[in-house]
Order: structure tokens, then C-alpha cells, then sequence
């Protein structure tokens, strides 16, 4: 097994003129990093032990996005309009009809033929019905939005720009241009267009067009398969926290957010603190991605690495520069199946989420990157001295207003925010601008992204 970077058990990077009582604050971090939900942390390293070599944070979201790539891809799929959302085309979106398909009506109101007044016929022509009859000069008659054009008309006269005399004729209120208010037939396009490109994310609009297009079902890339392993024997799936245990909040929060990052979640296993169960289920998985929460730190029940080393996986990334999350981890457990690590501790597994699988959720759907953009901060950060921070932020105009209660167990802050800011190690100062990284929610809304 390959392994990059030290153990995620190596907590922090110290420098020779680091002082003590700094030294001791970066390890007590670092220990809120390792712990599981609730589970006894391992012994923190020496003040002045070995330096940190995790991997630096843009570094493993580019490792994650690589691991995708590398992969053999899926086959397309072909799949019903109702089941393709947030799927990417893997096969251009060509016409197959003219749209429209004939000249149609624009608006609710009359098609006339030649100048008026016209005589109005007693029949209407209604959206969805047969070819009418012809129009001669000076005649009209009522046609509703969508309805086929009569031959020979020379515009629609909208309803609120037309009335009727005392001899029941129409006039018009207003100057009319030749083929006003007409759609022509193939007016958007004409069967053949491409109108979409291959690799286009399916949103509803696309789902529109590829209805009225004339399609039933469309050629995509499936969507990656998760399965989420729960560790930890603290954890309670119901009722209030007692006797040392606490409720489980990753088992309830990771499945719908990796839904919405793309992924299909095949199934969410509680294993508890058991090295067989985590080696059956990590072997017996056929997920593209195995998601796992706690037990990536050194402790006496953190059974990640010993499992993946056990099977000989090998190990992309082992702990990041980053906090919260610090001791997450990617391994690639097969070919085409990859696992990620995330540390216990909430916020620190939101920070493995974003950090980690995003990019490679991403890639494996063939989704394109979000591009990158920032605001300025409302509030001065403050920085880790060595490693990027994950601050939860909320967007107010053209500011990003940091949010309290941001610690790694804490989720109160990410619950409120709209997204998380990337500030660099050093810290911040108000006004600084600072790459953001949208919460899919906050981006496109929860009836969107949860599919």
C-alpha cells in the first residue's frame, strides 16, 4: 500500500520556534478533529515530535477530482425524462422535430387576413386541434395561444388590441405588422439542431426542452453509487444522549447530501467499533464510493487504516491540511471503487465531504467544476498558522458574514449557512476576499439538488 503522507494520527505541523503554549492549542484542536461523534481520542504526538505531512488542502481536492478521471468510466444509461435530473448527457440533445412543428399563435386573439376591418368567423380555432380552414381576405377568426394558423393569415391580432362594432366587424386599436404575434414553424429550430452538448447537466429547463424536443428518455452518465458505514459503539439512532452515549448526526445527515452531490446512496450500515463488520462491509461493498465516518485517527478502536491496509488498498491521501477535518482520508480500494475517511466529529466530516468527495462525486458524474469566486469578509478570521481553515458563512449583499459555533463537533453554524469560506492559513482580515464553496442547497434549492 502506497502511502503519500503520514498517518492521519500525525496531528499537526510544529516548527522548531514554536512555542509551548502554542503547541499545546494546536494539539488540543487536533485532538477535537480525531475524536469520533464522541469517542476517546488518541494520545495527541509530542510538541516536538515529527512534522506534519498531510497533504495541503487544494492539493487533495485535486488528488480526489485525478482518482475519478482515472477510473474505467460506466456505461451510459438510458433513462425515462421523470429519473434525469442533475444527470450529465453523455450524448448531444439533437432536435427531433421542428420546433415548433407548424406556425402557431403567440398570443390569445384573432388571425386576420389582409387589411381590415375584418368579418369574424362564428368558429374558433383552439390549441391542439386539426389544420383549420384557409382564411380569405377580410376575414378572421378567434384562436388561442398555441393554436395552429389558419392559411393565407397575415398576423394574430392580439385581443386587448382588437373590437368589435355594432355590425359585429373587428377593428384594430392599434397599428399591426405582417406575421405578427406567428411562431413560424421551426422559429427555435429545425429537426437535426444540436441543442445540447454532450456533458450538459440535466436541469428542469433541459427537461423541458428534451420534452418538447420529442423526447421520452435520454442518454446520461449514471449517477455514482455510495454507501455510507457508520462507526462507533457511542451512537444512538433515537431518543435524548445518556450514560455516555450520544445521538448519531452523520447517519442521518451524509446520505441526502451526498444525493446531493450526485450520488445514488445503495445503503447506510451502522458497524459500531467492530474491525471484522468494517472489513466485511468494505470487501462485500460493489458502491463506487464507501463513505466511512470516525475511526481514521490512531486509537484503539480506529480500525480505517488497519482495514485498508489489511486488503491492500492504496492510500491517495492521508490527512489534509485543513481544519475542521484534518484526519480524513481517500483510498483506492479497487479499481473502479474508491473509499473516503471522514473524521467523527461533525463539521470536521463536512469539511471530509466537501474536501474529498465532492470532487470525486463530481468527476465520476461528469459534472463540470463549479467556477471558483469570492467575496470579502464582513469579520477578520482568524487563521491556523499551517493550515486552511472552513469557516461557515452567510451571504448578506456583497459580504460573507462568518458564523459562530464552528468548532469541528459543532453543526449549529453550518446548519444556518449558505456556504463555507476558504481562508487561508494565516487568517483573514475584514474586508479580505475569500474563495467561497456553495452548500448545493444554498445554490439550487433543497426540491433541486435531493433527487
Amino acid at each position: 500500500m502506497t502511502a503519500p503522507g503520514t498517518r492521519a494520527g500525525a496531528s499537526a505541523e510544529y516548527s522548531d520556534d514554536l512555542d509551548v503554549e502554542e503547541a499545546l492549542a494546536l494539539v488540543r484542536e487536533a485532538k477535537d478533529d480525531h475524536g469520533s461523534q464522541g469517542q476517546v481520542p488518541a494520545p495527541p504526538p509530542d510538541a516536538h515530535g515529527e512534522r506534519h505531512r498531510a497533504t495541503p488542502w487544494p492539493q487533495a481536492r485535486e488528488i480526489a477530482a485525478r482518482a475519478a478521471r482515472a477510473r474505467v468510466r460506466p456505461a451510459p444509461v438510458t433513462v425515462p425524462l421523470a429519473d434525469a435530473l442533475g444527470l450529465a448527457l453523455a450524448a448531444p440533445l439533437n432536435a427531433l422535430t421542428d420546433l415548433p412543428s407548424f406556425d402557431t399563435s403567440a398570443m390569445d386573439g384573432w388571425a386576420v387576413a389582409g387589411p381590415g376591418p375584418w368579418d369574424v368567423r362564428d368558429e374558433g380555432v383552439l390549441a391542439g386541434h386539426a389544420q383549420p380552414v384557409p382564411l380569405t381576405d377580410g376575414d378572421a377568426v378567434r384562436i388561442a395561444t398555441g393554436a395552429r394558423i389558419p392559411a393565407d393569415t397575415t398576423a394574430v391580432l392580439r385581443s386587448e388590441h382588437g373590437r368589435i362594432d355594432a355590425q359585429g366587424r373587428l377593428h384594430a386599436t392599434r397599428e399591426m405588422a405582417h406575421g405578427q404575434d406567428i411562431r413560424p414553424r421551426a422559429q427555435e429550430c429545425r429537426s437535426g439542431d444540436q441543442l445540447l452538448p454532450l456533458g450538459t447537466v440535466v436541469t428542469p429547463a433541459v427537461l423541458g426542452l428534451a420534452a418538447a424536443a420529442g423526447y421520452d428518455t435520454v442518454t446520461a452518465v449514471p449517477r455514482p453509487r455510495a454507501e455510507v458505514l457508520v462507526l462507533g459503539d457511542e451512537l444512538l439512532t433515537e431518543g435524548l444522549p445518556h450514560d455516555g452515549l450520544i445521538r448519531d448526526a452523520l447517519g442521518p445527515m451524509l446520505p441526502p447530501w451526498l444525493r446531493a452531490l450526485g450520488a445514488e446512496v445503495v445503503a447506510v450500515r451502522r458497524l459500531g467499533d467492530d474491525a471484522e463488520a468494517l472489513h466485511r462491509a468494505v470487501t462485500g461493498s460493489d458502491a463506487d464510493l464507501i463513505v466511512t465516518t470516525g475511526g481514521t485517527a490512531g486509537g484503539p478502536v480506529d480500525h480505517v487504516h488497519p482495514i485498508l491496509e489489511r486488503i491492500g488498498a492504496e492510500l491517495l491521501v492521508d490527512g489534509v491540511k485543513v481544519r475542521p477535518g484534518h484526519p480524513m482520508l481517500l483510498a483506492r480500494t479497487r479499481d473502479n471503487q474508491h473509499l473516503v475517511g471522514l473524521p467523527g466529529n461533525p463539521l470536521a466530516a463536512v469539511s471530509g465531504l466537501l474536501t474529498l468527495a465532492e470532487p470525486l462525486l463530481r468527476t465520476l458524474a461528469a459534472h463540470p467544476a463549479p467556477e471558483p469566486y469570492t467575496l470579502p469578509l464582513r469579520e477578520a478570521v482568524q487563521g491556523h498558522p499551517y493550515d486552511t481553515r472552513l469557516i461557515p458563512v452567510v451571504l448578506r449583499g456583497d459580504l460573507a458574514v462568518p458564523l459562530h459555533y464552528n468548532g469541528p463537533a459543532m453543526l449549529r453554524g453550518i446548519a444556518a449557512a449558505d456556504a463555507l469560506a476558504v481562508v487561508t492559513p494565516g487568517g483573514a482580515r475584514q474586508g479580505e476576499e475569500a474563495e467561497l464553496i456553495d452548500l448545493p442547497w444554498a445554490a439550487a434549492g433543497i426540491g433541486v439538488c435531493f433527487t
